[in-house]
């Protein structure tokens, strides 16, 4: 049983995922939350990961902790993200067996399942079709972790739980415009065109894709909602339940950061489109209890607002 004197360990809480559920089980009261920082504790390394976690023993653990990118750095490095991800879930989740950590959360990816999978997708449609070409490396090794997760549950009986997240906007994200995801890159894209006075934005593919996205503190509050949770399942969907094309996401952001320019839209269709289309089933999620809380347009504001008090942390660094 999980209580707010609990020892909570979360792998990655500098990232845009772990510093949300930092930042909400501290506003939710809980007081015993370990962290640690990548320069004093390298997931990468089985030895140092292990003797970490027999020498704290957390009772709970979040592995937050990951390597991600855009589809540019997806399709350029795919040989590090299936390396670092898998070195990484490999360690922290057989040392967490190992030193007899019960229950813990792992962070996967809506991009585990098929590309061309019936929508909205399920969990049950995991392996059951190809995956997306340009984020395939990285796919794998995040299902790999939910097949570890699932095989410790079955011979060991752990409560080692798969939460697959659509993608993630918030505080703390990573803005560079190649390697980001495709939010941030527009925020980025778009505050660049505000500083220059320019209108015209310009992005990859034809602009007819489809995602879905979550604001990072929905997502942070339901890993703590089925942190304390049971649940028969061991993969859970969470999203909003709707999608947009990225024109019209490019459009939403144009009006929220440049409400008083009206912004030319060019496309390049000489480069990848990625998953056609790509919205989460949630129902699993309401069916127990959980449901998301944010609104689009005022989590993009305030994502915006983030990334200006960032920028000016960073300007002012450099002076």
């Amino acid at each position: 049983m999980i209580t707010l004197n609990s020892k909570i360990f979360i792998a990655g809480h500098k990232g845009l995922v772990g510093g949300a559920i930092l930042r909400t089980l501290k506003k939710k009261g809980y007081k015993n939350i370990l962290t640690v920082t990548k320069k004093k504790l390298d997931l990468t390394n089985k030895k140092k990961v292990l003797l970490f976690l027999k020498k704290n023993k957390p009772d709970f653990i979040f592995l937050a902790a990951a390597k991600v990118g855009g589809i540019y750095s997806n399709q350029n490095y795919k040989a590090d993200f299936i390396y670092d991800n898998l070195s990484i879930q490999l360690n922290v989740i057989d040392s967490a067996h190992k030193s007899g950590v019960q229950n813990l959360i792992f962070l996967g990816s809506s991009c585990v399942y098929p590309r061309d999978c019936k929508q909205p997708i399920k969990e049950e449609y995991l392996l059951n079709g190809k995956l997306e070409k340009t984020n395939d490396a990285y796919a794998i090794a995040k299902i790999a972790g939910i097949k570890m997760c699932q095989s410790y549950n079955e011979q060991f009986r752990r409560n080692y739980r798969c939460i697959m997240p659509t993608n993630t906007f918030g505080k703390n994200d990573n803005y560079d415009e190649l390697n980001s995801h495709f939010i941030p890159a527009l925020i980025k894209k778009l505050h660049k065109l505000k500083e220059l006075k320019k209108d015209e934005l310009k992005l990859w593919g034809d602009g007819s894709p489809k995602r879905e996205v979550i604001y990072v503190n929905d997502l942070a509050g339901a890993c703590v909602y089925f942190m304390r949770k049971k649940t028969k399942e061991d993969i859970i969907n969470i999203g909003t339940g709707k999608d947009y094309s990225i024109k019209e996401y490019a459009k939403i952001l144009s009006n929220v950061i440049l409400p008083n320019i009206k912004v030319k839209i060019k496309f390049d269709k000489s480069k990848p489109n990625g998953t056609p289309r790509k919205v989460l089933d949630i129902s699993l999620a309401k069916q127990y209890g959980w449901k998301p809380q944010f609104n689009l347009k005022e989590s993009i504001l305030e994502t915006y607002n983030f990334f200006l008090e960032e920028n000016a942390t960073i300007k002012s660094k450099k002076k």
